[in-house]
């Protein structure tokens, strides 16, 4: 890599959380075959407590010693990409703008909910767009994916989303700008959405039977959830993607009529391996329903299937569709997806790094270290040095599911210090 984009030397503002345990490996050059009996993961020797859905005031200090020394730089360099020492680019970024939810998934938290964050510590409006900036006019990024929590509860949404829709990246293009959101009120809001700059939506629905969304969602807000989508793709937010966690006592009944469903209303689904990011007794590695199998019980249902792949370094690998009959009912041509973040994982390529609601850059999902970014800038930091703290905690970013070392055992992941919902998907 050129000069410019190697990381600085430790900027004085830089604070890291938690040491990254010492055990992972790239895998997922390909999709694994197998049960989830022998999970083709990165394992971790876990060194964090259980955690609460966000982290303390403070924490253990990332020495020197442990923290991966970058080439240095000249004072006056300033990065002009996001590299980590694995060769990975960053061009995507997920900008968690809120830890609260008005849902309470089971796999997601406990059905009291999470110690909220205080709403000083919240990343502002101005914030927000300074870091998506940044992000995109200094450093390469190509995608801001704005997540929660619940994105829809912050009432300035639209004004955040205005002011990322007008950046412009290097090549002169406005940055495609996404949202996940559980779809509670989208009815209200998509028109203004669509017009601030917004392009599309993922909505969670783990199910289309209003007694099994009840049971997931501790919540009866399916019927919403539908006039939600309905006024998404009215305001021309296409295309509407469909998230749903795969989980075992039920996916050879959800799954097939979930994707038949979305095929017919001319939604985008995609599957999601449940991962180890809600309450500790919530996951098992037995209990996950892999890609494998997903496949499986959507071919047995009837479905014809081709697959394509990872085509644009995204998440999900997609098949397509047949027209034709599943279940018993017909059904258009169209996509489904799955995100085989357990069996297949795809750390290898990963252009993405993620920054919390309350600011702490976070280079991986299950990244045990995260890189304070509100404090500095509260404490007058410039542009320059956001970049140079920025710049390395990427390089440091661990080479999969949240640690470094190629040995494997137990279940394969670093815990990282926040729920789901607190780091933002």
């Amino acid at each position: 890599y050129g000069s410019h984009c190697m990381p600085p030397a430790r900027s004085r503002y830089a604070q890291r959380m938690t040491p990254a345990p010492l055990d992972a490996e790239v895998v997922g050059r390909s999709r694994i075959r197998g049960t989830s009996a022998d999970l083709p993961v990165p394992a971790t020797r876990s060194v964090l407590p259980e955690p609460s859905g966000r982290p303390g005031p403070s924490g253990p200090v990332l020495s020197a010693e442990t923290a991966p020394e970058p080439p240095a730089l000249a004072d006056d360099d300033v990065p002009q990409q996001l590299v980590d020492r694995y060769g990975r680019t960053v061009r995507d970024l997920r900008l968690s703008i809120t830890d609260r939810c008005n849902l309470r998934c089971t796999y997601c938290m406990p059905a009291q909910g999470l110690q909220w964050l205080p709403t000083p510590d919240l990343l502002t409006t101005a914030e927000l767009a300074r870091l998506g900036r940044i992000a995109v006019e200094r450093l390469g990024v190509e995608r801001i994916r704005l997540t929660g929590g619940e994105p829809l509860l912050r009432r300035d949404l639209e004004e955040i989303i205005g002011s990322l829709s007008a950046l412009r990246t290097s090549t002169g293009v406005k940055p495609d700008i996404a949202l996940t959101t559980n779809g509670l009120g989208l009815e209200k809001r998509a028109t203004g959405l669509r017009a601030a700059g917004l392009d599309r939506v993922n909505i969670s629905i783990d199910s289309l039977d209003p007694q099994d969304y009840a049971a997931i969602t501790r919540r009866d807000r399916l019927a919403d959830v539908l006039t939600g989508i309905a006024g998404a793709q009215e305001a021309g937010l296409d295309p509407i993607k469909v998230n749903a966690v795969a989980v075992p006592t039920t996916v050879e009944e959800r799954a097939p009529r979930l994707l038949a469903e979305c095929l017919r209303r001319g939604w985008q689904l995609r599957f999601i391996e449940h991962m180890p990011l809600g309450p500790r007794e919530t996951w098992s590695s037995q209990d996950v329903v892999g890609v494998d199998q997903i496949l499986g019980v959507l071919r047995e249902a009837g479905f014809n299937l081709t697959e394509v792949g990872r085509p644009d370094r995204r998440p999900a690998a997609l098949w397509r569709v047949a027209a034709g009959s599943a279940s018993g009912q017909d059904h258009p041509a169209g996509t489904v997806g799955v995100i085989a973040s357990v069996t297949a994982p795809f750390c290898s390529d990963c252009d993405r790094t993620r920054i919390t609601a309350d600011g702490r850059l976070m280079t991986c999902l299950f990244s045990s270290t995260e890189t304070d970014l509100r404090g500095p800038m509260r404490a007058g930091a410039d542009d320059d040095e956001l970049i140079r703290i920025w710049s390395r905690a990427t390089w440091g970013k661990p080479r999969a599911h949240g640690s470094d070392s190629p040995q494997t055992e137990g279940d394969g992941f670093a815990r990282p210090q926040r729920t789901m919902s607190a780091i933002g998907g």
